[in-house]
C-alpha cells in the first residue's frame, strides 16, 4: 500500500522553496523588462545581458553539421556564465537557446524550394521541414551511463563503426566533452560558494552540490541526488539545443533511487520535495506521473509519484507536470484515484497546476496505426499537447498546422468565381484546397528526413535515444525505429461554423443570397452587422445533434482519411492527424480574411478541434460538459493529442460539485477518447484585473494551452485567449 499523505515540510525545507519561488519571480520580471513579452513555455533560463558568443561559422555564415555544431556547443558551454542558486539544490542553468548565439539553420539548398509557392499561397508557417526536438528522450539511457559513460558510447561506436564521413560521431563527441567540463566547472564554482558561505547549511549544501558534479563528471549517478542533478544538467543542455522540453515519466525514472536513499535513511522526504522543486525551479521541461504498465495489469502511481505533485504545488511556478488519468485496473488499490484528486484539489487551490494526460485516447487510438496497445502505454507527456515513446519514437509533433479556415477561404474564392453556388461544389472545392496543403507538408517530410542528419542533427536527444549511436544515424533519419510523422489540423470550429452558416442562412432559409455572403466577405462586414450576427448566431459546433457538429465530424473524417491513405511520397514515412493549434489562434487569424461563421477579417481562430468561445450561449446546460463532448467526438482517433481547454471559474466549479465534479469530468472525457486535458480555476474577477494589470499579479500561473506560464509574462493577446475561453456562470 502506497504512502498517500501529504509530505510534512520542515519550516526549513518550506523557506527554501518559497525563496525558489520568490527568485522565480524577481528573474521573470527582469526578463520581461529586457525582453518584453513571452509567449512560449516559460523557459527557465537566466538572462545573462552581458555574455555574447562568437560562433565558428561555414562558408555561407550559418552553422550547420554536426561537426561544427558540436564544437560551437562545446565552446558555448565553456564561455556562458555558470550558476548555482543559494537555495537551489543543484548546480547549472541555461541562458538562452543557441539559436539566439548564432545562426544555426540548415544550409539555403537543403530548403525545398518547389514548396515555397504553395507554403506562401497556403500561408503555411510550419511546414513539416526542419523542425526539432519534438520527441522524448530516454533518459534512463544516461542515468545508467553518466555522462563519462555516453561519451564511451560514442567513442566505442565510431571505432566500430568506422564510417567514412565522421561528421555524426565527431560532433557528438564534442558535445559530451564540453557537458564534461561544463558541470567540472560547476563543481569548482560550488567549492568557491562553500568556502564563502558563513550559513553552516548553506555551505554544507554547497559542498554536496560539488560533490555531487564532481562525482557525475567520471561515473553514472548512484543517488536521488545525484540522479536529479544529472537531469538538470541534462534540461539545460537540452533546452540550449534549440528549446528542447521534454523528460519523460519522472516517478518511473527516479523511484529507483528514490526507494533506496529512504531506505539507507540517506533521504527524507521533505529534501526529495526540496530536491525535485530545484529541478522545477531549474526549467520547465514535460513531465509525466502516473499511469500503467505496459501490459495494462499494474499502476505505477508510487509514493515519489505524490512527492512530485506536492513539490509542484509548494513551489507554485511555472511546471508543466502531468498526472496520467486512466480507468481504474480490477484489484488495484486506490492510489491512482488519489493522486488525481489532490492533484485537481490543488488546480482549485492554486488557480493551476497539472494537466491530465488521458489513457485510453492515446493508447487506443495509437493502436490503429498498426503497433501493439502495449506501446501505446509506453508514450508519455513529454511536450505542450504530445506523447512519445522515450528513447525510441520519432513522431515530430507539434510542429506542423493545417489551417483549415485557409482552404475554406480559397474554396469560396474558387466557387465565386465559376459561379456555380451549391454547398456541395464548395466542399469538393474545400476538399481539393486541404487536401494540396496536406500534400505539402508530406512533402516537406521527405526532404526533412533528407537532409537533417547533414544539417541540424539532434545532437543531444541523439544521446537518449535507442539507435542512433548504434546505427550512426540521427534519430530523424532512420536512428529510431518508430517514425510517425504529424500533421496538425486547426480552425475546426471556424470552418464547420461557416459550413454550418452558409447551410442554414444561405441555401435552407434563403435570408442571404451566395452573391450577398461574397459582398459580406470582401467587405469584412462593413455597415451589415445585422447579417454577420446572423451567420453567427446559429447552433454552432459544441451544441449536440447540430449541423455545425456534422460538418466538424465530416471535416475530421476527410481530413484524417487525407492523412493516413498515403505516406510521404518518396521516403514512405508514416503520419499521424492531430489537431492542434498551440496558442497561435491570434497569429494565424491576423492572416486569414473574413469567414462565413460572422467572423471578421483578423480575428483569431478557434484553438485546436475545440468549439469558439460563447458557443453555449443560450443552451441550458453545464458548458464545461458540452465543451468536453465536441472535443471528445471530434478527436482524430489516432493517438496524437487533440486537447480540451477548461479555463473556469471557481464559483462555476464551487456550484457544480467542486473537486468531485471535475475528476468525473475528467474520467467521463477519458473514457469518451479525449486525450489531454489543460485546466486553469481561477476567479473571473481575479483574472480580469490581472488581464487590466498583469504587473500587479506577478506570481499567477496559468496554462496557456499544454504549457504553463505567468501570466504576467504573456502579451495582450495571448492573455486575452484565456479570458475568451473562460467559462463562467
Amino acid at each position: 500500500m502506497v504512502n498517500t499523505e501529504k509530505v510534512k515540510m520542515s519550516p526549513l525545507y518550506l523557506t527554501l522553496i518559497r525563496q525558489l519561488h520568490q527568485d522565480k519571480v524577481e528573474i521573470n520580471d527582469r526578463k520581461i523588462g529586457r525582453l518584453g513579452s513571452i509567449d512560449i513555455d516559460d523557459h527557465g533560463f537566466i538572462d545573462f545581458p552581458e555574455f555574447h558568443f562568437e560562433p565558428e561559422v561555414c562558408e555561407d555564415g550559418l552553422v550547420h553539421g554536426c561537426a561544427l555544431i558540436g564544437k560551437n556547443f562545446r565552446r558555448f558551454l565553456n564561455e556562458m556564465p555558470k550558476y548555482i542558486n543559494r537555495s537551489s539544490a543543484l548546480a547549472c542553468c541555461w541562458v538562452g537557446t543557441l539559436d539566439r548565439f548564432m545562426p544555426l539553420r540548415l544550409a539555403e539548398e537543403d530548403r525545398p524550394a518547389q514548396l515555397q509557392e504553395t507554403i506562401r499561397k497556403y500561408r503555411i508557417t510550419q511546414a513539416g521541414f526542419g523542425g526539432m526536438n519534438h520527441l522524448c528522450p530516454d533518459t534512463e539511457i544516461g542515468l545508467r551511463l553518466g555522462w563519462k559513460g555516453l561519451l564511451d558510447k560514442i567513442r566505442y561506436y565510431r571505432k566500430r563503426n568506422n564510417p567514412a564521413d565522421p561528421d555524426f560521431y565527431e560532433g557528438e563527441e564534442q558535445l559530451v566533452l564540453g557537458i564534461l567540463e561544463w558541470v567540472k566547472a560547476h563543481q569548482l564554482l560550488a567549492e568557491q560558494l562553500a568556502r564563502e558561505e558563513t550559513d553552516p547549511f548553506r555551505k554544507e549544501n554547497y559542498e554536496e552540490i560539488a560533490a555531487v558534479n564532481e562525482a557525475l563528471c567520471y561515473r553514472a549517478p548512484e543517488t536521488f541526488r545525484e540522479a536529479v542533478q544529472f537531469l538538470a544538467h541534462f534540461q539545460s543542455v537540452d533546452r540550449t539545443y534549440c528549446g528542447g522540453g521534454a523528460l519523460g515519466s519522472l516517478d518511473t525514472l527516479l523511484e529507483e533511487y528514490f526507494e533506496r536513499d529512504t531506505a539507507k535513511g540517506i533521504l527524507t522526504e521533505e529534501e526529495a520535495v526540496w530536491m525535485i522543486a530545484s529541478l522545477f525551479f531549474n526549467d520547465t521541461h514535460y513531465t509525466q506521473i502516473g499511469g500503467l504498465t505496459p501490459a495494462g495489469d499494474r499502476e505505477v502511481t508510487s509514493r515519489l509519484s505524490f512527492v512530485i505533485l506536492d513539490a509542484m504545488h509548494l513551489l507554485q511556478i511555472p511546471t508543466n507536470l502531468a498526472v496520467r488519468v486512466h480507468a481504474p485496473v480490477p484489484g488495484q488499490t486506490e492510489e491512482a484515484e488519489i493522486l488525481l484528486k489532490r492533484a485537481v484539489e490543488y488546480t482549485l487551490e492554486d488557480g493551476s497546476g497539472v494537466c491530465y494526460s488521458l489513457e485510453k485516447g492515446i493508447s487506443e487510438g495509437f493502436s490503429k496505426n498498426g503497433f501493439p496497445l502495449e506501446l501505446g502505454r509506453m508514450r508519455v507527456k513529454c511536450g505542450c499537447n504530445w506523447v512519445a515513446i522515450p528513447g525510441r519514437e520519432y513522431p515530430l509533433q507539434d510542429v506542423t498546422r493545417v489551417n483549415m479556415a485557409v482552404a475554406l477561404h480559397y474554396a469560396l474564392e474558387d466557387l465565386e468565381a465559376e459561379g456555380k453556388y451549391t454547398t456541395e461544389r464548395l466542399w469538393e472545392l474545400f476538399c481539393t484546397h486541404l487536401g494540396i496543403m496536406v500534400d505539402c507538408i508530406k512533402k516537406g517530410y521527405d526532404r526533412h528526413y533528407e537532409v537533417m542528419q547533414k544539417g541540424m542533427p539532434e545532437i543531444v536527444l541523439n544521446l537518449f535515444m535507442h539507435g542512433p549511436m548504434e546505427r550512426g544515424l540521427n534519430c530523424a533519419n532512420g536512428g529510431v525505429d518508430i517514425l510517425d510523422l504529424n500533421i496538425d489540423g486547426i480552425a475546426l470550429a471556424t470552418t464547420a461554423d461557416s459550413f454550418a452558416a452558409i447551410e442554414q442562412r444561405v441555401v435552407q432559409e434563403g435570408k442571404i443570397t451566395w452573391e450577398r455572403l461574397f459582398e459580406l466577405l470582401h467587405t469584412n462586414y462593413e455597415g451589415a452587422e445585422r447579417e454577420r450576427l446572423m451567420l453567427k448566431n446559429i447552433r454552432r459546433y459544441g451544441s449536440p445533434q447540430s449541423a455545425a457538429e456534422a460538418w466538424a465530424l465530416k471535416i475530421r473524417d476527410y481530413y484524417v482519411k487525407i492523412c493516413k491513405e498515403t505516406p510521404t511520397p518518396e521516403y514512405h514515412l508514416m503520419i499521424v492527424p492531430g489537431m492542434f493549434s498551440h496558442g497561435d489562434v491570434y497569429a494565424y487569424g491576423k492572416n486569414l480574411e473574413a469567414t462565413p461563421n460572422g467572423r471578421f477579417a483578423g480575428d483569431p481562430i478557434s484553438h485546436s478541434s475545440e468549439p469558439d468561445p460563447g458557443f453555449a450561449r443560450g443552451l441550458d446546460t453545464f458548458s464545461p460538459a458540452l465543451k468536453a463532448n465536441a472535443v471528445a467526438v471530434t478527436q482524430p482517433g489516432y493517438g496524437n493529442s487533440a486537447p480540451l481547454h477548461l479555463d473556469i471559474d471557481t464559483g462555476l466549479v464551487e456550484n457544480e460539485g467542486g473537486a468531485d465534479a471535475l475528476v468525473a469530468l475528467i474520467h467521463a472525457h477519458e473514457q469518451a477518447g479525449g486525450t489531454l486535458i489543460n485546466m486553469n480555476c481561477i476567479s473571473k474577477e481575479k483574472l480580469l484585473k490581472a488581464h487590466e494589470d498583469p504587473k500587479a499579479y506577478p506570481d499567477l500561473v496559468v496554462r496557456v494551452t499544454g504549457y504553463s506560464a505567468f501570466f504576467a509574462s504573456l502579451s495582450k493577446e495571448y492573455r486575452q485567449q484565456i479570458v475568451d475561453r473562460f467559462l463562467a456562470e
